[in-house]
């Protein structure tokens, strides 16, 4: 009889379900993990420690690229910390933009985390499917802030800029006759809000289509069910947040049980599974992209028939109007001191968290009464769950921690920051 000896491996950096950054060392009996040691650190930025020597408007920008796929939510809790300090009123509608734009960014981190997931395990056509949607997803970026990733779009006090009455359109080109960009910018000719309220009522049928795909596919749940199973003590014990928790069959979301902006105002169901899978968790995702769409639905119908300011008229923290500035010397004088030394927060200590894509995204904040931060903390959702690793992959085959990692949705960019 062949005698099974012990390895230990690296798994990554290299590792495609490893994205990269995250290096694995592994112990195995034979093909069966006995340990599994997560090396983190290898996409470092020093986020928190950038932010101490920058101005607070200048940070937002970092918060992009954290979870650089789920870019607006971490704005979103970047923001809502220095209002708490500041006190500042938001307007309504910034407030439903925002939410709307969080549920935009749901959407387009859980299509590339079940393309990716579904890549990782073998299947090629979901993850061309899903990048055809964050196509239309992005351009909604686009549209709004000038970019299709990294937006930058909210503000202390708001957002930004009002939503946009035009949307781009293709133009004729060598590729593409005049009948063939007429057809693609069918859904372009009305505003901003009428392309999004087109994607709602298609992306139902597009999940539809995800699901055909893979919920009843024999070889995808015999990938992911009864792997990585996590009970429900266990999963809050660890500290697990948003569909990793929800998956294990606890009902937590902070945008029912600790309602920020306007979500305690919305009608939306949260999606818990039983079994603590990775067939769990993937069927928890596939239901909140159905959740999320409805949330979007709603706020285009409060947003279609509610004009209004979407930046506070607090003008020591947000700018004037250009026109204002140009004929108000006061307004100027805000305008100057705006954009060469910032706004100065009240001393104090804050904590502000929103239901990210991949569970809790928070900012602790630390003020000492500068124009900068004194501390800036941030407690991201995937650091808990990459150091459950161990814990989900021990006693699983080796082709298992590859739908493990699918499973958790990591990016390192919060990871490491």
């Amino acid at each position: 009889m062949a005698e099974i000896r012990n390895y230990t491996m690296n798994f990554g950096p290299q590792h495609p379900a490893a994205h990269g950054v995250l290096r694995l060392v592994l112990e195995l009996d034979g093909e069966v993990i006995t340990r599994a040691d997560p090396h983190i650190g290898l996409l470092h930025r020093a986020t928190e420690k950038l932010a101490e020597n920058k101005m607070y408007m200048q940070s937002l920008p970092y918060m992009d690229r954290l979870d650089y796929v789920s870019m607006m939510c971490n704005e979103h809790s970047y923001v809502l910390a220095i209002e708490k300090l500041l006190e500042v009123d938001v307007p309504e509608r910034a407030k439903y933009i925002r939410v709307m734009f969080d549920e935009i960014t749901r959407i387009l981190n859980h299509l590339l985390w079940l393309g990716a997931h579904a890549l990782d395990i073998g299947a090629m056509t979901v993850f061309l499917y899903c990048f055809r949607e964050r196509e239309d997803l992005m351009d909604c970026y686009e549209a709004v802030s000038g970019a299709r990733m990294h937006a930058a779009y909210y503000r202390p006090g708001g957002v930004y800029r009002d939503l946009p009455d035009t949307m781009p359109k293709y133009q004729v080109s060598n590729v593409r006759n005049k009948g063939q960009i007429d057809d693609l910018n069918k859904n372009r000719e009305g505003s901003l809000l009428d392309f999004i309220e087109d994607f709602t009522i298609r992306f139902p049928q597009l999940l539809d289509e995800y699901e055909t795909l893979l919920t009843d596919n024999r070889i995808w749940k015999q990938r992911t069910v009864g792997i990585g199973v996590v009970e429900p003590d266990r999963a809050v014990a660890l500290g697990f947040t948003g569909p990793m928790l929800r998956g294990s069959g606890v009902e937590w979301d902070l945008r029912k049980k600790q309602p920020y902006e306007v979500y305690d105002k919305l009608k939306f169901r949260i999606p818990v599974g039983t079994k603590g899978d990775c067939y769990d968790r993937y069927l928890v995702r596939i239901a909140e992209m159905r959740e999320s769409n409805y949330i979007i639905m709603q706020c285009i119908d409060w947003l279609k028939s509610n004009q209004g300011s979407v930046m506070s008229n607090n003008h020591k923290v947000a700018s004037p109007s250009r026109l204002d500035m140009k004929t108000n010397m006061e307004e100027l004088i805000h305008h100057f001191k705006l954009f060469t030394e910032g706004f100065h927060v009240p001393e104090g200590e804050v904590y502000a968290a929103v239901e990210a894509p991949k569970g809790e995204f928070g900012i602790y904040l630390l003020s000492d009464g500068a124009n900068k931060p004194y501390r800036l903390k941030i407690r991201a959702p995937g650091f808990t769950h990459i150091a459950a690793m161990d814990e989900m992959v021990r006693g699983h085959m080796l082709a298992d921690v590859v739908a493990i990692i699918g499973t958790q949705d990591i990016v390192f960019g919060e990871i490491d920051r």
